[in-house]
């Protein structure tokens, strides 16, 4: 058929679900964590991944980092470490302040309209 649209269709189950909000998301809270100073990447894995929900797996961690940092967002240094080679300490940039500011303001906005809209009687 000639200028049909193939759509995606998701299943609905809940790591379905999550997955696709943690892809608008993961980003964002990864400088919410590092808003209060510098954090050594392993601590940023294990804030984030307490419940499971935000970071799957620390393998994803990096990429990340290294993807935000590429934009400006992040900025690392290296600090000795007690034990070992010395650690690489990802810190916000003043970019990174101001994309966690949009984005914080952006989701206020949005969680109320998705929770006002869940919570409408059909």
């Amino acid at each position: 058929m000639q200028g049909s649209a193939t759509l995606f269709c998701m299943e609905p189950t809940p790591h379905a679900v999550l997955t696709q909000l943690r892809k608008g998301v993961v980003d964002y809270c990864v400088l919410a964590v590092l808003q209060s100073g510098p954090v050594y990447g392993l601590d940023i894995a294990e804030r984030l991944g307490n419940g499971k929900v935000l970071l799957t797996s620390e393998g994803t961690l990096y990429p990340l980092l290294s993807r935000l940092r590429q934009q400006g967002w992040v900025v690392t240094t290296l600090q000795p470490s007690p034990i070992g080679p010395p650690r690489r300490y990802y810190e916000l940039s003043p970019e990174g302040r101001t994309a966690l500011d949009v984005f914080e303001a952006a989701w206020s906005r949005f969680t109320t309209d998705v929770n006002h809209t869940l919570k409408e009687p059909s």
